[in-house]
């Protein structure tokens, strides 16, 4: 299989591992579909099977049967999703000349998080953070856990001094939310105002009506 490394220079690689919470990046991925955006999807094992326990999805760890899946969940356009295995090195996320303009992790498990921090490299997630450390591009991890221990906040810590967006799921609550969806999309539309693309997912701070 070959790849259009030019058109992967202005993607976004989308990595969903295993922290609970799968929900906030199948709806990121789903808003940046839909917003028209390029793609990279990466799914670890231990994400699949918390999809599998919070979700009502149910799909094969094969990364061509997850592509076929989530791209006409999302009616995608043809080759506007791209999905990775682990050990798919030869995917340009794997290197600095086929980089995305941004990645994110989303959840991002406490495991990815310290392996990004010690830039380990063992599967094509910790990896591809890797090339967006070295290549100096956008990364942002959305961590889902508590409480968090020192070694979580030295790593935060740590990715933080390098440029890495550090963006818990952490929901704010001013714009009245009134179901579960409310609070995912007020997580989502913080990744997506990073990422500078447009979103109406929920009102900014002042642009609700005074009660």
């Amino acid at each position: 299989m070959t790849f259009n490394t030019k058109m992967n220079s202005s993607s976004i690689t989308l990595a969903i591992t295993g922290a609970s919470g799968v929900q906030y990046g199948l709806r990121l991925l789903e808003c940046l579909l839909n917003s028209n955006q390029q793609v990279n999807l990466l799914i670890s094992s231990a994400a699949h099977v918390v999809i599998n326990t919070e979700t009502e999805h149910k799909f094969s760890g094969r990364p061509e049967e997850i592509n076929t899946y989530f791209g006409q969940l999302n009616s995608a356009k043809p080759g506007q999703l791209q999905v990775f295995g682990k050990e798919q090195w030869m995917a340009p996320i794997a290197s600095g000349s086929g980089a995305s303009r941004a990645m994110v992790v989303c959840p991002c498990s406490s495991a990815t998080l310290s392996s990004i921090a010690h830039g380990s490299s063992d599967n094509l997630i910790e990896r591809a953070a890797d090339v967006m450390l070295k290549e100096q591009r956008k990364l942002i991890l959305v961590p889902r856990e508590m409480p968090v221990s020192a070694i979580h906040l030295e790593n935060m810590l740590k990715l933080a001094r390098l440029g890495v967006a550090i963006l818990p799921a952490s929901p704010g609550f001013y714009h009245q939310p009134k179901t579960i969806n409310d609070l995912v999309d007020f997580v989502v539309a913080r990744i997506m105002d990073h990422l500078d693309i447009e979103h109406n997912l929920v009102p900014r701070w002042g642009e609700l009506t005074a009660l």
